[in-house]
C-alpha cells in the first residue's frame, strides 16, 4: 500500500458540502464552517485510511473499534454521529428518528453533512487518518469519498443474514453507562456442506443488568428492512471497490474470539501480540 499525505478535505467536498446545505431539509446547527481549513497539516508518516462494508447488524463497530486502538487512529462510525443527534433536540433529531426507525437510509446529504462536521473536527485535533464505519452505502457515495481522499483498504464483513437478525435482537444498551451488551446466545448446526456458528453472549455486569434497554430500531421487522434496503443500494458498493482492487472479503467464523485473531491475521496484523492482548 502507498504511503499517503493526510488530504481528508479538499476543495471539491467543500462544494458538495455547501450545496447538500443548502437543502432546507438541514437545520443551521451542522453546518460546518466554509471554508473548511486543513490547520497546516506537515504530517507525512502513513496515514491508515480504511473503510468497513457490510450489512446492519454485522459488527462493523466492533471491529473497527477494535482495530482503531490497536492502529492508533480514530474510528468514525456515521451511526455513532447519527445517534449523537439523535440525543439532542433538535428539529433535524426528529427528522432522523422517522427516518431510522422506520429502518430507511438517510439521505446523502444528512450523512455528509454529519460526517463533514466530524472531518473538520479531526482536522482541528491533528488527526491524519481514520477508519470509516457506516460510510460509503451507495455508489454516489463512494465516489463522493473518492474524490475527497485515498482509500487504500476496504474490509467487507460477512455473516448469514439469520445469524444477523439474532444478533440485533439481542443487543442491549445499559441505559446508565452507554455500555452495549448482547444476550442472544446463537449456536447454529452446519448442514449441507455450510458450516455452523455460535457465539455467545456479551452479557453485562451485575450493575447495568436492570438498566438494560433495547434500541427503538431493533424489531424484527426493522431488522430485515434494514437488510433488504442494504441488498439494493449497498452491494453495488462492495463491486465499486473490488473492481478498484482494494477490497478484503471477511466471513466471520463466529463471536469475537473467533474472528478476531483471524482479522489480524488476515490484515497481516498477527504479529502484534501485545497490543491485540490490550485492544481485546
Amino acid at each position: 500500500m502507498a504511503i499517503l499525505t493526510p488530504r481528508l478535505l479538499r476543495p471539491k467536498l467543500i462544494l458538495l458540502i455547501s450545496r447538500a446545505f443548502s437543502s432546507p431539509t438541514i437545520v443551521d446547527s451542522l453546518k460546518p464552517s466554509l471554508p473548511l481549513q486543513l490547520h497546516g497539516h506537515t504530517n507525512t508518516k502513513r496515514s491508515i485510511q480504511w473503510v468497513f462494508l457490510g450489512c446492519p447488524g454485522v459488527g462493523k463497530g466492533t471491529y473497527a473499534s477494535r482495530l482503531s486502538s490497536l492502529l492508533g487512529v480514530p474510528h468514525i462510525a456515521t451511526g455513532d454521529l447519527v445517534r449523537e443527534q439523535l440525543s439532542t433536540s433538535t428539529p433535524l433529531s426528529k427528522q432522523l428518528s422517522e427516518i431510522v426507525n422506520q429502518g430507511k437510509l438517510l439521505s446523502d446529504e444528512i450523512i455528509i453533512g454529519l460526517l463533514s462536521t466530524r472531518l473538520e473536527a479531526g482536522e482541528a485535533k491533528g488527526e491524519s487518518g481514520f477508519i470509516l464505519d457506516g460510510f460509503p452505502r451507495t455508489i454516489k457515495q463512494a465516489e463522493i469519498l473518492e474524490d475527497v481522499t485515498e482509500i487504500d483498504l476496504v474490509i467487507n464483513l460477512k455473516l448469514r443474514e439469520d445469524v444477523i437478525v439474532e444478533k440485533c435482537l439481542g443487543r442491549r444498551i445499559c441505559s446508565q453507562c452507554g455500555g452495549n451488551f448482547n444476550v442472544a446466545s446463537i449456536d447454529i448446526k452446519g448442514e449441507n456442506g455450510t458450516p455452523g456458528i455460535c457465539m455467545a453472549p456479551l452479557l453485562p455486569p451485575s450493575d447495568c443488568e436492570s438498566k438494560l434497554i433495547t434500541r427503538a430500531d431493533d424489531t424484527e421487522e426493522v431488522i430485515k428492512e434494514r437488510i433488504r434496503i442494504y441488498n439494493i443500494k449497498s452491494l453495488p458498493v462492495e463491486e465499486f471497490y473490488r473492481s478498484r482492487g482494494n477490497l478484503l472479503e471477511f466471513n466471520l467464523p463466529g463471536g469475537i474470539p473467533e474472528s478476531w485473531p483471524k482479522l489480524l491475521q488476515a490484515l497481516n496484523l498477527d504479529d502484534h501480540d501485545e497490543k491485540q492482548t490490550a485492544a481485546a
